[in-house]
């Protein structure tokens, strides 16, 4: 059973509860709960870290999107849209005992081949980063945090 371990990210009064030695993590988005894994902890902290401090509307936060990526079906951790259902973040998370490495750069690489989002975002709940992908000029730029909402494309 994963015990929730602080993050960094602002904490958040998650609602938490037990059933037997399971623990389980109220979803607001999803209005359910769910089992609380360490990669569920830091995505519910990231969904809450949006709303509260960067001012993203919650009805345009999409969780576990499917996609299909050479032929083989893919979900994507999170995905933010703007006002007129432009997909314009895309997010990928981690278990905080999970360490970023150029593998996870790849995975939402390629996730990104499908989306062509501008807006990267990856987490394990203790290292961030931030990217922004030009694709006209093939580019990309990593960011020192993520902008508040809305995001310029």
């Amino acid at each position: 059973m994963f015990t929730p371990i602080p993050l960094n990210l602002p904490a958040y009064p998650a609602k938490i509860q037990r059933d037997g030695a399971a623990l389980f993590i109220f979803d607001e988005l999803r209005k359910k709960q769910l089992v609380l894994t360490p990669e569920e902890w830091v995505r519910q902290h990231w969904v809450q870290h949006l709303i509260r401090a960067k001012k993203y509307p919650r009805a345009l936060i999409r969780i576990e999107g499917g996609l299909t990526l050479n032929e083989m079906s893919r979900r994507s951790d999170l995905v933010v849209y703007d006002n007129l259902g432009k997909k314009i973040l895309l997010a990928e998370f981690k278990a905080p005992s999970v360490k970023i490495t150029q593998a996870t750069f790849e995975q939402i690489a390629n996730y990104n081949t499908v989306h062509r989002i501008p807006f990267l975002l990856v987490s394990n709940g203790l290292q961030h980063f931030y990217c922004r992908i030009d694709f006209e000029g093939g580019t990309f730029t990593f960011l020192d945090d993520l902008p508040e909402y809305p995001l310029g494309a």
